[in-house]
């Protein structure tokens, strides 16, 4: 199965379909609520429709698992498993804000740690992310590596704040806050995965116990492929199953030297 050249189709597909749909009142139309418990907007459906639309015509057998409409099977045999979360910066899209995606992961087991292929593609810009198991990782068929940065100082940290808890995570947060100069976060959390992996950044963390296995399950694999390191904030494999309902926490990082940094920073506070 040629997996990177059918992610390859789906995701051009599904950015041909949501590019017209930004920042229009359409796309804002709520259809209830999602499997991952948000809203489900109108340009999210359009996505994921797109998405088994392309699958569909290469007559997959598969298990969908979506943060829009949960766990459904495709064709008498499901062979593999497709997690998705068709719009990953979802708020972005609607008010025109240049950074979303779309995400894809491919497995023949629902776990974090079973995918074989995945795709992340901005919708905004030019960029894919492949990655198929053992192959590496790749930014428009380029072969990407994360950074040697080993300083918090010098570093480029992504952290997800975004929560109601945010005194209290701050309070974890604190040590790591005050050693690290150059903090971002940008709305899309499997972008943002694949710009550590491509070395555009250092490092990204969110330990909020917020994020779903859907959201980060191609990312994941794309950060594993290129070299880079992930793992839970007390420094395990990512194994969780794929479900819009499981949660998730992880420090992602270019190298392990600041992996251990930064896992040193964390058990201080």
């Amino acid at each position: 199965m040629d997996w990177l050249e059918i992610l390859t189709e789906t995701t051009q597909h599904i950015k041909a379909v949501v590019t017209p749909l930004i920042k229009t009142p359409i796309a804002q139309k709520t259809y209830g609520m999602g499997a991952g418990g948000d809203p489900k907007k109108y340009i999210d459906l359009q996505a994921e429709k797109a998405l088994i639309e392309t699958l569909n015509e290469h007559n997959l057998n598969f298990t969908l698992i979506s943060e829009e409409t949960g766990t459904k099977h495709y064709g008498p045999n499901p062979t593999y498993y497709v997690t998705t979360d068709p719009i990953d910066g979802t708020t972005n899209t609607l008010r025109g804000i240049p950074f979303a995606c779309t995400s894809i992961a491919i497995s023949k087991t629902p776990r974090l740690d079973a995918i074989q292929a995945a795709a992340v593609a901005d919708l905004f810009h030019d960029a894919t992310y492949l990655a198929q198991k053992n192959l590496g990782a790749y930014r428009n068929y380029q072969k990407i590596t994360p950074t040697q940065t080993t300083s918090l100082a010098e570093a480029v940290i992504g952290i997800d704040l975004n929560t109601y808890k945010v005194a209290e995570l701050s309070t974890k947060l604190n040590q790591l806050l005050t050693q690290t100069k150059h903090t971002r976060h940008l709305g899309a959390n499997a972008l943002e995965l694949c710009y550590v992996a491509d070395g555009t950044t250092d490092a990204f963390i969110d330990i909020r116990g917020k994020l779903r296995t859907t959201d980060i399950a191609a990312a994941t694999f794309i950060i594993r492929e290129a070299g880079a390191t992930i793992t839970t904030p007390q420094n395990t494999p990512l194994t969780n199953p794929l479900s819009p309902t499981e949660k998730v926490s992880f420090i992602a990082t270019g190298n392990t030297s600041l992996h251990q940094t930064i896992l040193k920073t964390l058990k201080k506070a």
